[in-house]
């Protein structure tokens, strides 16, 4: 089962205002006419001083910005296991939490965006609905997408491709190391995309999809090692969380032990 922060929040903030509000309106003006030197109730207290900080984290993080940590390597070599980053919450409209529901319309998203999503699950009862992911935005609605051995073409307008060199990893993410660094440009922006060698033709997801309204196509930048619209389907515009702006911290494992890179704090997210 996934843990809901954002509900978890939200009960919280509920629950500690009402108690405080309840006692402001039925019960503190008769205490303190028995006695003006009487103490709040522990739990009126606790209330009191949890209260503000809970709605002020649930506004910060519900509105404004929230942090997510990248678990797998579908992004690199952009962004790494281990990668805290910071996604920007009000781009793509604001939005309740835990509902989601847009309520003002702020932007919308643009092709090349890395974006973080509620990923919509396969099948009405897949356990693993609802989990945040992070890819990059491909196709809008109404796109025609086809792609043949990682190379996309957009409503029949491909994007040009160019190698740049070979990653290197290190740490958690060594395992990719010999891969492809490709430049990947698309009209509205460049940037790199990692492949792996030796990958027989006919073996990567190859296809050709429409995009239907309110849904978006979205992609890895690990092409060969992610799991995204090419095999699961499209993105629903209500799952949409917001768009990754930076790197704020890299650490895996316990205290950070097992790779911890100062070099990537402050690494803005194209």
């Amino acid at each position: 089962m996934k843990l809901d922060f954002a509900l978890i929040l939200t009960l919280l903030a509920v629950s500690t205002g009402l108690i405080w509000l309840i006692d402001k309106l039925f019960f503190e003006k008769s205490r303190r006419a028995t006695d003006k030197t009487a103490k709040d109730p522990i739990l009126v207290e606790y209330a009191k001083s949890l209260f503000p900080v809970i709605f002020v984290v649930l506004g910060l993080r519900s509105f404004i910005a929230e942090p997510f940590r990248i678990p797998s390597g579908s992004m690199m070599p952009n962004l790494l296991i281990g990668d805290f980053i910071l996604v920007n919450k009000f781009n793509y409209g604001i939005r309740l939490p835990v509902i989601n529901k847009k309520i003002i319309e702020v932007g919308e998203p643009k092709r090349g965006d890395v974006f973080v999503f509620r990923y919509p699950g396969v099948g009405e009862n897949d356990p693993t609905a609802g989990t945040d992911y992070i890819k990059r935005l491909i196709g809008l609605p109404g796109d025609t997408i086809t792609v043949e051995e990682n190379r996309v073409s957009v409503n029949g307008i491909p994007f040009t491709y160019r190698d740049v060199g070979v990653f290197v990893g290190q740490g958690v993410s060594s395992d990719m190391t010999g891969s492809r660094i490709i430049a990947e440009t698309m009209p509205e922006k460049t940037h790199t995309i990692l492949e792996l060698d030796g990958v027989p033709l006919g073996y990567r997801n190859n296809g050709t999809w429409v995009v239907p309204a309110g849904h978006y196509f979205a992609m890895g930048d690990n092409r060969d090692r992610s799991a995204d619209s090419r095999e699961w389907g499209f993105v629903p515009e209500q799952n949409l969380v917001g768009r990754a702006m930076v790197i704020w911290l890299n650490c895996s494992g316990w205290v950070c032990t097992n790779s911890f890179d100062a070099s990537r704090i402050g690494t803005k997210i194209d």
